[in-house]
């Protein structure tokens, strides 16, 4: 019998918790990665108020930066820790692979520079569209269609552009490029970076609406992502019969393996939670996974460099809190967690090397406390241990230490 009925996983996308062991390894537009730290820095220069998750226990995870995140709590609601990375990356997909169990040892490929000139114009001959080439390079996506999004309004061409992940954007008006069109053309340009010297770990539709100076992108984006190389912890609860729900982009990242329920992608953090409590509640849901992945704190705020953006979104987050909790059955478990990092007072645009927090509760607890400082796969194989199926690659299961 599972100790636990339902885990629900919410994964805080880019909400990094100090730089960790080999964050000099990383680069941000050629500086080290060694003194990031998302929330710290958020803390400390525009303050943070998050009781929900403070009384959990987010200011008990050690902390070996002189930053504090939030207060201590002496009687906390649940248990609390730190995970690090251990694959080769600092990008969404990596972060989620390894969080189910998958150890990544050779970086996805990432293009500073721009893409080649073979893959623009593959591109440009299956869709008989031309590439702006003064866009192909790492750029934000709210800029690139600033920029970019008058000429292409005019001329038609694709806007193609990258970060410092291993993706390939395409930004396009959904008045200019049907929806369904820039699909078909994001399918070709998978098609055409499965390995090296162009391994990609996504394709990323960008529909965007609007008028120059207004451009707004529309939650009609879609990933193209690479199918796990191994099976994942998902796999492993699919293959047992287990319901493995997706919210958000999750189906995305994992390309739906191992998935087999996906409730649709988000179109804010809101309607995410929205997404999830609706989850939980379902009748039928009566064993199994929920992962869910809320994207607002990368892409609106950690990308875009504005850390009072960044405290109002993880504050509304908290104040949402309750409703998820209120939603959970008695043995259900609560875990939240993150992908990476994105500081967003650190140089450059690009994620950060961090440890990432994680909190657990369960209405059903009778403990609390601070659990050993550990890694991502952790999660998976904690998981995999309560639902009694095989761990994949890497992790050590922290379940019995919840209770």
């Amino acid at each position: 019998m599972s100790k636990f009925e339902r885990i629900h996983l919410v994964v805080l996308d880019s909400v990094g918790i100090g730089a960790a062991p080999d964050a000099n390894h990383f680069q941000n537009a050629g500086v080290p990665d060694g003194s990031a730290d998302t929330l710290g820095h958020i803390a400390k220069t525009v303050g943070l108020d998050v009781p929900h998750m403070a009384k959990i226990g987010l200011g008990n995870i050690p902390r070996p930066q002189a930053l504090a995140t939030v207060a201590a709590e002496a009687n906390a609601s649940g248990y609390a820790t730190k995970l690090e990375e251990v694959s080769l990356g600092k990008d969404t997909l990596t972060g989620h692979w390894e969080m189910m169990g998958l150890k990544i040892t050779e970086p996805f490929d990432t293009f500073w520079n721009g893409f080649p000139e073979e893959i623009i114009t593959r591109i440009e001959d299956f869709s008989g569209r031309k590439v702006i080439r003064e866009a192909n390079k790492p750029y934000s996506g709210t800029a690139v269609i600033a920029d970019f999004g008058p000429r292409q309004m005019e001329t038609g061409e694709l806007i193609i552009y990258t970060s410092a992940d291993p993706v390939l954007q395409i930004a396009a008006h959904e008045d200019v490029i049907p929806v369904e069109e820039l699909y078909r053309i994001c399918e070709f340009a998978r098609s055409i970076t499965l390995e090296r010297p162009a391994l990609l770990g996504r394709i990323i539709a960008r529909p965007y609406v609007g008028e120059p100076g207004n451009f707004t992108r529309t939650a009609n984006r879609h990933d193209y992502a690479l199918s796990p190389f191994a099976d994942t912890v998902l796999n492993k609860l699919d293959q047992a019969g287990i319901d493995t729900y997706a919210v958000g982009k999750i189906n995305d990242i994992f390309n739906g393996s191992g998935l087999n329920h996906d409730m649709g992608h988000n179109q804010s953090n809101s309607h995410g939670i929205d997404t999830l409590v609706k989850t939980i509640g379902l009748s039928e849901f009566t064993r199994g996974l929920s992962f869910t992945n809320l994207v607002d704190f990368d892409a609106m705020y950690g990308h875009r460099r504005n850390p009072a953006g960044y405290r109002d979104c993880l504050q509304e987050f908290d104040r949402r809190l309750p409703d998820i909790m209120a939603a959970m059955r008695e043995k259900d478990l609560l875990l939240i967690t993150a992908d990476h990092g994105n500081d967003p007072i650190y140089v450059g645009t690009d994620h950060t090397r961090e440890y990432i927090p994680l909190l657990a509760y369960s209405p059903a607890f009778k403990g609390n406390g601070v659990l050993p400082v550990g890694h991502f796969a952790d999660i998976s194989a904690t998981i995999a241990e309560n639902f009694g199926v095989e761990t994949a690659m890497i992790g050590q299961s922290f379940l019995a230490d919840l209770n």
